[in-house]
């Protein structure tokens, strides 16, 4: 999988209308700017689009499958047309299932549920959390952080090979970095896991906002994803790929709408019939809501056009990375090099800054809205800061005082609905803070570093 790197003018189109786009926020020196949302990452903001269309349903909202009346027959229609705009949205084949979820994170805590026995799973140490610890019942291996793609697939290929008993394997692979932003050979690690009998799961968490993904043709076995990052407001995700091993598992859940048939034994206990559609593990009233919202951003995405959408990111893309090069302070942080490509996130230090200072005059100065900490992927931020695993700092707490050196970094992302304006704010902050120093004072208040009210650190 690449993406063209090739020079792109940012203005190739317009950013995506998204909530909050005119939202005002105070600033510690005094006034109101409008929020610069570039934590992209961690939660997109709603596309305008998903709101308004789910704003048109709300008032037609009935419970989904077993209900005779209209708002219910409705509401299950749009329930499973929305299973079929995902399904198309991730080129799924054609006996792939699509299982809703609550995010990535139960998606793959589903899988790991559903591994067959004394399967064992490879796992590299750069995951995301949610990706680098379901595995609990299974046999895993945790594979090093590779410095190249092709590093990445060596790895896996020697790993697979060695394995001992030669038995099912599972693969799990992110397909965009939640730290870096660098795109994973996917392709290639999913022909490798198959030609040695292993099954691929791709962590698209990163990969589905800011880049097509089609399962079929990256050819890997499962895809995971969650709808607030793909700009769906709500608590949704999507388990898609092969139905064997789902179908041959225990429910995720135990409970109506898993089951067909419950009936009571002679002896006393209870037979069950489970579904072997994806309604096996989707027990419970399903959060129509959000799976319509995450069925009305994938719509949205296409009919934008991906491919311009990936076209004008890769533009921001280089105006950041251009921009903070010219500050030498700032290290940018990379696993596969400067020349590898990558979406719209972005991590940092900066030479003589704690991170959540850094962070919290982005906020209280200049209205920008970025994260700060280890992202929820620990040893793959210890490893690219060259610190070692037992070191202190934990994903968005940082021990340092401010103005000390931390062991975390700071991460922007952005994407479909970030304005240049946003993009040029950032760079310009970053330039003036390293250059001037804050103008506040900050302390450290339960974990966060958050401006010292009254106490200007220099005169404004």
């Amino acid at each position: 999988m690449s993406v063209s790197t090739a020079a792109l003018d940012s203005s190739v189109c317009a950013p995506l209308p998204v909530l909050g786009q005119d939202v005002t926020v105070p600033l510690v020196t005094g006034g109101e700017v409008t929020y610069a949302a570039l934590d992209y990452a961690a939660s997109a903001p709603a596309l305008q689009r998903v709101w308004d269309d789910v704003a048109a349903y709300a008032p037609y909202y009935g419970s989904v499958h077993r209900g005779a009346g209209y708002l219910s027959q409705l509401s299950t229609d749009l329930f499973e047309n929305s299973r079929r705009t995902v399904a198309e949205f991730l080129g799924c084949r054609a006996d792939d299932q699509v299982v809703f979820t609550r995010s990535t994170t139960d998606s793959l805590n589903l899988l790991a549920a559903a591994l067959p026995a004394d399967c064992q799973v490879f796992v590299y140490e750069t995951e995301h959390h949610a990706s680098l610890l379901p595995w609990r019942n299974a046999r895993v291996t945790y594979l090093n952080a590779p410095r190249t793609p092709g590093q990445a697939v060596e790895t896996l290929e020697r790993a697979l090979a060695d394995r001992d008993p030669y038995g099912p394997a599972l693969v799990c692979v992110t397909g965009a970095s939640n730290v870096t932003g660098e795109l994973w050979p996917v392709k290639e690690l999913a022909a490798a896991a198959h030609a040695h009998g292993a099954r691929i799961v791709l962590d698209a968490a990163q990969l589905a906002p800011h880049h097509p993904v089609d399962i079929a043709e990256l050819d890997v076995d499962w895809v995971a994803f969650s709808g607030h990052k793909l700009y769906a407001p709500f608590g949704s995700g999507v388990l898609a790929g092969r139905a064997d091993w789902l179908q041959a598992a225990e429910p995720y859940l135990a409970g109506g709408g898993a089951s067909r048939k419950v009936a009571r034994r002679a002896d006393g206990g209870v037979d069950v019939d489970w579904h072997t559609t994806a309604a096996r593990h989707e027990a419970g009233s399903p959060n129509v809501i959000g799976v319509y919202s995450i069925a009305s951003a994938c719509k949205a995405l296409t009919e934008a056009g991906f491919d311009t959408l990936v076209a004008r990111e890769q533009g921001l893309v280089r105006r950041v990375r251009e921009g903070l090069a010219e500050v030498p302070e700032v290290q940018v942080l990379s696993l596969f090099g400067d020349d590898a490509p990558r979406v719209g996130v972005i991590s940092f230090v900066v030479r003589g800054w704690n991170s959540s200072h850094f962070a919290a005059a982005l906020s209280a100065e200049y209205g920008i809205g970025v994260r700060d900490g280890l992202f929820c992927a620990h040893p793959l931020v210890r490893t690219l800061l060259g610190s070692d695993p037992q070191d202190p700092g934990e994903c968005g707490a940082p021990e340092a005082e401010p103005g000390e050196r931390s062991l975390n970094a700071i991460r922007v992302s952005f994407g479909a609905g970030t304005p240049d304006e946003h993009i040029e704010r950032f760079l310009r902050a970053v330039s003036e803070l390293v250059r001037e120093g804050a103008q506040w004072k900050y302390r450290t208040e339960d974990g966060r570093c958050v401006p010292d009210r009254g106490e200007a650190a220099r005169t404004l």
